[in-house]
């Protein structure tokens, strides 16, 4: 029996990922694979490299240091993209223990950053339907809103360029059945056993019980944060309305007589719109919920402040400001 377009087989991902490629991509712009040695990663840089991509693909490897098997695994990314033939870059970045992130957060931060410098056009990652649920699920335990709840676009802008998921909607034992097929070797991080790691925790224990019950349960999760992020969309284009028609003159403070014309979610949208929009941390839900009722129900000679890290959100001369401190 075909595969159907929501559950892909093995031989469909080469015209799968050719055809999110093809919608996306400028013919001269070039990409850049997040390669970790993975089962994953491996997949995703030999499909890329079937597509007659020649110099504009390169793969670049991030070596944590973490694990005693790091150089190892440097190793196998340089003879693997030796055998293809894909340039391969090495990023050696030292992950910062005593951050307050949490060794896991911290390596991704680490990892993130070092791959912004690829110098493609395009950074490719090889997230997968597993991923995406993995990703809902941690998001919606710890209090996520609909943004949260959207888990990982497909694409996004990342630094001057953009980050494509291809592989978004394709299930992991989909992505091992094209490696058997292709003789491709891949690595195992120990790291990603070790269930201690809230995102393995849920990966390992919580979806394959989910999984026991709900057979569909990974690809239903993907399809709600599919879901999510349409409405995030949605959103946002609503505060993009708002905006317009709340913000004064000079496009940087917005009038507060038609800021208190909005209902208190419609409001908190637009102030969480405004602060991605200018690349600020948005605060937690019930620092901006209390702020977005002072500036509701505020007399006129008050003036409701709200500190964050990149800045204040200020009241001052029947406006609301946003005075950046970086």
């Amino acid at each position: 029996m075909a595969a159907s377009r929501n559950k892909p087989s093995a031989d469909d991902l080469p015209g799968r990922v050719g055809a999110f490629l093809a919608a996306r991509l400028a013919p001269t712009e070039s990409l850049c694979v997040g390669l970790s040695g993975g089962c994953d990663s491996v997949v995703l840089l030999h499909l890329l490299s079937g597509l007659g991509l020649g110099g504009r693909l390169s793969a670049m490897h991030v070596h944590h240091g973490l694990s005693l098997h790091a150089d190892a695994w440097a190793e196998f990314c340089s003879d693997f993209c030796g055998r293809l033939p894909v340039l391969l870059k090495i990023a050696r970045v030292s992950v910062e223990r005593q951050s307050g992130l949490g060794l896991e957060a911290a390596a991704r931060a680490a990892r993130y950053a070092a791959l912004i410098q690829c110098g493609a056009d395009n950074l490719v990652l090889a997230h997968h339907q597993g991923d995406q649920a993995e990703t809902l699920l941690f998001n919606l335990v710890r209090g996520a809103g609909v943004t949260g709840a959207s888990g990982m676009p497909p694409v996004r802008s990342l630094g001057k360029g953009r980050l494509l998921r291809p592989l978004l909607g394709v299930a992991r034992s989909t992505l091992e059945d094209y490696a058997r097929l292709h003789g491709l070797p891949w690595i195992e991080d120990e790291s990603n056993a070790d269930t201690r790691y809230s995102r393995n925790f849920l990966r390992h224990e919580v979806l394959p019980l989910l999984g026991e019950r709900f057979p569909a349960a990974e690809a239903s999760l993907a399809q709600a944060a599919a879901h999510f992020g349409e409405a995030d969309e949605l959103l946002a284009e609503l505060a993009a309305v708002d905006w317009q028609n709340v913000s004064e003159m000079t496009g940087l403070s917005a009038s507060m007589p038609r800021l208190r014309q909005l209902s208190l979610p419609r409001l908190k949208n637009l102030l969480r719109h405004r602060l991605r929009t200018l690349g600020w941390q948005v605060p937690v839900a019930a620092r901006l919920d209390e702020f977005a009722r002072q500036l509701l129900a505020a007399a006129p000679d008050r003036h409701p402040a709200l500190q964050l890290p990149d800045g204040v959100m200020r009241v001052a001369e029947r406006q609301l400001h946003w005075l950046s401190q970086k």
